[in-house]
C-alpha cells in the first residue's frame, strides 16, 4: 500500500480572503502561497503520492462551472509542476455548503475514493487542511491530521505553512 498527504486547496496551496483575491473562481486568481511547490516536491521527492481535496461550493452556487474549476486546478498543476512539484490526483466536491451530500467534507468520501483509486493506506498518510472540516475528513478516514495556520484546531499537529508540514512529515 501506498502512502499520501490529501491537501486542502483554498489557504493550504493558494491564496484564499487574501488581498489579491476574495475566491479563486478564474485561473488568473491563483496564486500559489510560499514555499508550497517546494514542500510538495518533497513529499513527491519522499513517496509520498499528493492529492487535493477541496469543497468547491462555488460550483453548484453557480458562482463557477465545472469547466473554469478545471481550468484553475490546470494552472495549480502547471504552477506547481514549474517549481518541480507533481499533484498526483485532484477531486472535489461541486454541491453547495449544506447539501448534505457524502462528498463534502467533514465527510470523508473524497479521501475513501483516492484511497481506494490508488491503493493507499489512509493510516499511513496525513490529511492538511486550514479548517476545522478538513481535519475532521481526515480523521473520519483514519488518517494522521495537520492544521495550516496560526489557530487552534482538533489536528494531530499544526504548522503555519505547507512547506513547514511537508518538511515536518519527512521527519515521522
Amino acid at each position: 500500500m501506498k502512502k499520501a498527504v490529501f491537501l486542502d486547496r483554498d489557504g493550504v496551496i493558494n491564496e484564499v480572503l487574501s488581498n489579491r483575491v476574495k475566491f479563486v473562481n478564474k485561473p488568473e486568481q491563483m496564486h500559489l502561497l510560499e514555499g508550497v511547490a517546494e514542500g510538495i516536491k518533497l513529499l513527491n521527492n519522499a513517496g509520498y503520492l499528493v492529492f487535493v481535496v477541496t469543497n468547491q461550493g462555488g460550483v453548484g452556487l453557480g458562482y463557477m462551472k465545472e469547466g473554469m474549476l478545471r481550468k484553475v486546478h490546470e494552472k495549480m498543476k502547471q504552477d506547481i509542476a514549474e517549481n518541480g512539484g507533481r499533484i498526483d490526483d485532484i477531486i472535489y466536491c461541486p454541491h453547495k455548503p449544506n447539501s448534505g451530500c457524502a462528498c463534502r467534507k467533514p465527510e470523508p468520501e473524497m479521501l475513501y475514493t483516492l484511497a481506494e483509486k490508488h491503493e493507499v493506506s489512509l493510516k499511513e498518510s496525513y490529511m492538511v487542511g486550514d479548517r476545522d472540516v478538513d481535519i475532521l475528513a481526515g480523521k473520519q478516514a483514519g488518517t494522521k491530521t495537520i492544521l495550516i495556520g496560526d489557530k487552534e484546531g482538533l489536528a494531530d499537529a499544526r504548522f503555519p505553512s505547507l512547506l513547514v508540514a511537508s518538511q515536518w512529515i519527512l521527519t515521522q
